[in-house]
């Protein structure tokens, strides 16, 4: 077969699969992809770095050789490898273990064939390395953006995408399961593809920590210095806690401010601001504030669905709108346990071969739904409200009516009267009110909610507070 009909053919393969494969990362990756040669019925196809050989190959070679096959059924092997003029470059070595997640039946395997595959990326110097997991699935194009997440999710992509960022180190904030190591995860995947020879070492704080350990251990402080200062971008999750040990704060420092000054990306994310980082120097508070910190907010009920929305493409297993409808109107506290619930039903309709409604949504998922349906006291509404908004108990339930304290006194209302099965006198008087000053709040929390995107996010985290036990 001529070069050129074999591309030919290629393109129309890669057409096919376009319509096949949800991932749009591995699409850009297969659309540089270069049929090298074919010889008998074997088709030889290139790819500009180890890393995405290597993953296209491990996910996707099954999936590849079937399309091609429809449309050439001689064709019957596909070999992958590297093109000759990056394979020397290329600063990355990839490996992908095999999944945790046990695959039990034919039928659950169709549940679980979106399971996350782990990219290692290896990052080594003078003999050291250190391996680096990526969530193949966690990418831009995957993350669901809403209000409560747009600025975070545009910060990510431009430090990924532009050389000349005018902020670093770049600092996500949020509380746990509302998306930060995906964005983490996508910024690494993004740099991979635009910039390829970049070195990029993603790593939770505790291998971090981990890898410290182990250099004093060894006595090798001076490699531990050398590896983590040659990498052109150092991503490192939950960064909180590193900072409980002197030793491991201090070498932290040293690193952050060497690479900063050699003009390298630092990525970092935590549940906390900066400047409210325990256990952590003020000099190095400083230095992270001084970059662009952003926050990812509690999700919106429109960001949830649409997240269930996405999530239901990667599956074969239909949902009818008014069980996606009540899963994002009822699992608000973040987006892992709303999309573990998912998985859950799922699995059972797979497994079981029972159909998903309200009905049995409600069973399979009743210990969930408990934390959100528990009915909770007035004291307890009064109590998180007053602290959230840093004011006194005394000062919610009392006559003033500056607007710092007025409006938290009418939200904790509506909280009191949604939450809670007491009549309005019987709130009112709790907060030394009649019944129609409640009514009132309500009416005036709910309008202004169709509008004011902190007070949603305000209710969000005083509700996540409350389901917590967090006073």
């Amino acid at each position: 077969m001529e070069q050129n009909d074999l591309i030919h053919e290629w393109q129309t393969v890669y057409g096919n699969l376009e319509k096949e494969v949800n991932n749009q990362m591995v699409l850009r990756w297969l659309k540089r992809s270069v049929p090298e040669r074919k010889e008998g019925n074997q088709v030889c196809l290139c790819f500009p770095t180890p890393c995405i050989e290597e993953m296209i190959k491990r996910n996707y070679s099954d999936q590849i050789l079937a399309v091609w096959q429809r449309e050439n059924p001689q064709i019957d092997t596909l070999k992958f490898r590297v093109k000759a003029s990056t394979a020397k470059s290329a600063p990355d070595v990839c490996s992908i273990p095999t999944p945790s997640t046990p695959i039990i039946t034919e039928q659950s395997q169709r549940y679980i064939t979106h399971t996350p595959s782990k990219i290692e990326i290896e990052v080594s110097s003078d003999g050291e390395s250190i391996p680096s997991y990526l969530d193949a699935t966690h990418t831009f194009d995957s993350f669901v953006v809403g209000k409560s997440n747009q600025f975070a999710y545009e910060a990510a992509r431009r430090v990924a995408e532009d050389t000349g960022i005018s902020f670093n180190p770049l600092y996500i904030q949020a509380p746990v399961g509302l998306g930060k190591t995906h964005l983490m995860h996508s910024i690494a995947w993004r740099i991979k593809e635009v910039y390829p020879d970049k070195n990029v070492l993603y790593l939770s704080s505790e291998q971090f920590f981990q890898h410290f350990i182990k250099s004093l251990r060894k006595n090798n402080t001076d490699s531990f210095r050398d590896l983590f200062r040659s990498v052109d971008v150092l991503m490192i999750d939950d960064v909180q806690f590193i900072f409980g040990k002197k030793a491991t704060q201090e070498e932290f420092f040293h690193t952050f401010n060497q690479l900063i000054a050699r003009g390298k990306k630092i990525i970092l994310s935590a549940d906390t601001n900066p400047m409210d980082l325990e256990s952590v120097e003020e000099r190095l508070k400083t230095r992270i504030a001084q970059g662009l910190v952003v926050q990812i907010q509690p999700t919106t009920y429109e960001l949830r669905l649409g997240i269930l929305q996405e999530k239901m493409k990667m599956v074969k297993t239909k949902i009818p709108n008014e069980v996606l409808d009540f899963l994002a109107k009822n699992i608000t506290a973040s987006v892992r346990e709303l999309e573990g619930a998912l998985k859950r039903l799922i699995a059972q309709a797979e497994m079981l071969g029972t159909a998903i409604n309200l009905e049995t949504t409600r069973q399979v998922l009743r210990d969930i739904l408990q934390v959100y349906e528990r009915q909770f006291s007035v004291a307890e509404i009064q109590q998180t409200t007053a602290a959230y908004y840093n004011l006194k108990l005394s000062d919610l339930k009392s006559t003033r009516r500056d607007r710092k304290i007025a409006r938290p006194r009418q939200l904790a209302m509506y909280l009191a009267k949604t939450m809670t099965a007491l009549s309005l006198p019987d709130i009112g008087a709790q907060f030394g009110r009649d019944h129609t000053t409640i009514i009132h709040a309500v009416k005036t929390i709910e309008g202004l909610m169709e509008r004011d995107a902190q007070l949603n996010t305000d209710k969000e985290n005083i509700l996540i507070r409350l389901r917590e036990g967090m006073i």
